[in-house]
């Protein structure tokens, strides 16, 4: 509720913003699973840190995928108002320390982008010489993701439709695991040139993954140890001078 908001904002001025995509995840991976992935985690870091956790930005960039229906995207320059935006209206209400958690690479440029929007208009809605941050980190590039994706699934968790972030969605949605038998043959990342490349080279939406290997089981195992990462970095954010 708004007064427990105004009641938090007397002690801190920390927020996590979770950000993802609606997008297709090869034929097993649920379409919403890059903003599953990002709620999930957000989430469970605000619990370890006592943190406020703003609305999940569940549709994100993701030209790449309109070939496969269901995919639904923003133009990055409507993903960089939409998140500057929320940021302005967050900073108008007290908050001074934003951490995104971001859930879709497709998202990293305009992100970059609508962070530098906010620092240039920042001035006008904050007086008083008060310095609004933000910073944008990709949840599967913490150390603890790095090590558990080659420790469970060695080099096939891939790029996209991965093994990790089809875990995490299990664990996080069990009731919406897909039982699919999915060639273990897939071709290697290369660069992409639009839908219709990617669908012509990715037929079945994956990138170098084999998400048959996902399971709840290891989406557990990810979700608590990225979020302890997760917790420490927001934790250096809001103190650093």
């Amino acid at each position: 509720s708004w007064p427990e908001v105004e009641r938090y904002l007397e002690n801190s001025v920390g927020v996590i913003v979770p950000i993802g995509a609606t997008e297709q995840h090869g034929p097993s991976g649920v379409i919403g699973t890059d903003a599953i992935c990002a709620e999930t985690l957000a989430w469970r870091t605000g619990e370890l840190t006592g943190a406020a956790v703003g609305p999940t930005l569940t549709v994100g960039m993701s030209e790449n995928h309109m070939a496969f229906p269901g995919s639904i995207t923003l133009r990055p320059s409507t993903l960089v108002a939409v998140v500057r935006d929320v940021v302005l209206s967050l900073a108008r209400h007290g908050f001074r320390r934003v951490f995104v958690v971001n859930g879709h690479g497709g998202n990293t440029a305009s992100l970059d982008a609508a962070i530098f929007e906010v620092y240039t208009d920042a001035p006008r809605i904050i007086t008083g010489g008060e310095e609004l941050r933000c910073l944008a980190v990709q949840w599967w590039d913490m150390p603890s993701a790095l090590r558990l994706s080659a420790e469970l699934f060695g080099d096939r968790d891939g790029d996209h439709a991965t093994a990790s972030e089809v875990s995490v969605a299990s664990a996080a949605w069990p009731d919406h695991i897909k039982e699919i038998a999915i060639d273990t043959e897939v071709a290697p990342t290369s660069r992409l040139f639009g839908p219709v490349d990617f669908r012509r080279r990715y037929p079945d939406g994956r990138m170098g993954s084999h998400p048959q290997l996902a399971s709840a089981e290891a989406g557990e195992r990810i979700i608590d140890a990225v979020a302890e990462d997760l917790a420490r970095a927001y934790r250096e954010f809001v103190d650093e001078p």
